[in-house]
């Protein structure tokens, strides 16, 4: 009985343990967190966490610094910035941008969002409003220059990390005026350097000629050296750290940069300190063992539930097809591993024209719910569904032998729905005692409101055709007669993960070396890759797992579906009717300042 429980018990350790360690670190120093929302144009709300050091008061107003994530990110991406302006007495709003996270809308409506946050912000009686900063990551630095433009007197200077000005084609592009005190912070190894910087590497950047007009200098930017006046908002600083652009917002370096430069333009911070002085790597290590401990209470979940009554007709033996690891079965190791990886790229490229376009059109679906706006899920679900296919008939080919299943449908149905309900308990849980989520860097799993959940149950099937086609697959051809647990839980992470891992490495070795990825034309793609790693040693865990207590896929197959749309929806950008299928819409004016009012917490 005890061993029964075990994983079960672990798991909420986990959950609990990580969400404490993340709590204080993102505390630490007195800081308290708000979850908040506040109103747009319209009926749109946007969302926020707000953090506010102890010595901001109203009789004490102290700086502070709107800071926003990237494309399909949310808030919680800049907590690193967030957690290190806050504990040195900035008062700092990580908002989500428009169709991310909580906030309503869609991707690029209403300035991103940004007006609309930086004009709240101004509200707060605790704010000093002769000290604001800005900070956007990638695509956040839309909102804020939206922001910079909607309130040209209402901040003092900004930091664009792996970001420019007109970026997408958005208002405000840059002179030596525009944006007040601005920093560029542009990783030596940045994928996007040509999007942002007409510039083929990150490190060559100082030669950009957008950058170099902006510095008010003819010749190359000098990396570290102060530009213009602060006092006279035309201050400019480039910093080109040995990163790439994910690590722009998760590296001491990037974190440092920004930092330094919000603690010379910005005065009245309480508790000044070094920028190299820094602790929220604590905080990721903290929300990364909550999201392993929320995969472990899948776990345990299911192991309680197989040998009860409701489910007991799932616990067979299962019989698997190979006796032993022989030519054939390493080549379905390989094929598993290999064909994911290499139907990336194409199939995520093709997915809008072959499939979603049609339904772009139709702007309305049975029982009320609304399209497919998750334009990066559209094309996740059709590289899984078509993946899933070609896997399922490869399978047939390579299996060691006839496998023998016999799917308990709604047992397994049933069994999934109460693992990842529990998994999702937790969740909500440690969101309401310390105000965070389970992630690291670019993995992130966050509780639904209510336009996500519809979602949800849009693009689940998708994913439960994938699973169910990916994880028989698997079945039938991985599993050894004889085999240890251990050693099934092992083969199956790598053999669903290690192609990403292959294709990733030599990406980066290839950049580190010459600067370049080895398909400088998918940086988007190729960032969205890192999280597959980690999502699909999961996912291969989990298909072991199952399997051995059931003798069977569904149960499995019918877990990870819940699970990684789950994943996916909850943090993908929702994109308007006017986006084509390929990208993001462009705007073409300058947004209007939102009327200050009350927002709800």
């Amino acid at each position: 009985m005890g061993r029964r429980w075990g994983l079960f018990a672990l798991g909420w350790v986990l959950v609990l343990a990580g969400g404490l360690i993340a709590s204080l670190v993102q505390t630490s120093g007195g800081v308290k967190i708000q979850d908040i929302r506040f109103p747009g144009q319209g009926t749109t709300q946007f969302s926020a966490l707000l953090y506010v050091p102890a010595t901001a008061t109203a009789q004490h107003p102290a700086p502070a610094v709107l800071v926003s994530h990237g494309f399909i990110n949310t808030r919680e991406m800049q907590s690193p910035f967030a957690i290190e302006l806050a504990r040195r007495g900035f008062v700092v709003m990580a908002m989500d941008m428009s169709g991310h996270g909580f906030s309503g809308g869609a991707l690029g409506e209403q300035g991103f969002g940004g007006p609309a946050a930086l004009g709240y912000l101004r509200t707060l009686p605790f704010v000093d409003k002769s000290n604001i900063g800005l900070e956007g990551h990638s695509l956040g630095g839309a909102p804020v220059v939206n922001a910079a433009l909607a309130f040209p007197d209402g901040y003092k200077s900004i930091v664009l990390e792996g970001s420019t000005t007109g970026v997408l084609g958005q208002p405000g592009e840059g002179s030596t005026t525009f944006p007040h005190n601005l920093e560029v912070v542009m990783g030596q190894y940045d994928e996007f350097a040509p999007l942002m910087w007409q510039e083929a590497k990150g490190s060559d950047i100082n030669r950009s000629v957008r950058l170099m007009k902006m510095f008010g200098t003819t010749a190359p930017v000098v990396a570290g050296q102060l530009y213009g006046d602060i006092g006279a908002g035309t201050a400019r600083m480039f910093v080109n750290p040995p990163v790439d652009h994910p690590q722009e917002h998760f590296s001491a370096a990037g974190v440092a940069a920004a930092v330094d430069w919000f603690q010379r333009t910005l005065q009245g911070a309480a508790a000044p300190k070094p920028p190299g002085d820094q602790i929220w790597f604590g905080k990721e290590i903290g929300t990364l063992i909550g999201f392993i401990g929320a995969v472990v209470l899948m776990l345990g979940t299911f192991q309680l539930l197989v040998p009860t009554r409701l489910f007991a007709t799932l616990g067979q033996a299962p019989e698997p097809a190979a006796r032993r690891r022989g030519p054939r079965w390493w080549l379905a190791f390989v094929v598993t591993t290999a064909l994911p990886a290499l139907t990336f790229y194409p199939l995520m490229k093709i997915a809008p024209l072959v499939f979603f376009a049609p339904f772009a059109l139709t702007r309305s679906l049975p029982f009320g719910l609304t399209t497919f706006s998750e334009q990066i899920t559209n094309q996740l679900a059709v590289w899984a569904v078509l993946t899933g296919l070609i896997g399922w008939l490869l399978s047939f080919v390579l299996r060691s032998g006839r496998p023998v299943f016999a799917p308990r449908w709604s047992e397994a149905w049933g069994a999934a729905m109460a693992s990842v309900g529990v998994a999702y308990l937790a969740l909500v849980i440690v969101d309401l005692l310390f105000k965070v989520d389970f992630r690291f860097w670019v993995l992130g799993l966050k509780p639904f409101d209510a336009r996500h959940f519809a979602y949800f149950v849009i693009y689940l099937p998708f994913f439960t055709v994938f699973f169910l086609l990916s994880l028989r697959g698997f079945c039938a051809s991985l599993p050894v007669k004889g085999e240890s647990e251990a050693s099934a839980l092992i083969i199956g992470a790598l053999a669903m993960a290690l192609g990403f891992s292959v294709m990733l490495l030599a990406q980066y070795l290839n950049m580190r070396a010459t600067g370049l990825l080895l398909t400088p034309g998918e940086p988007l793609n190729t960032i969205i890759a890192f999280q597959f790693v980690p999502l699909l040693a999961v996912i291969g865990v989990i298909a072991a797992f199952t399997y051995r207590r059931t003798g069977d896929y569904a149960a499995g197959a019918f877990i990870c579906a819940l699970f990684i749309t789950w994943y996916i929806v909850a943090g993908t950008a929702v994109f308007p009717a006017s986006a084509n299928a390929l990208g993001p819409p462009r705007a073409a004016a300058k947004p209007a300042a939102p009327a200050a009012s009350k927002p709800t917490a």
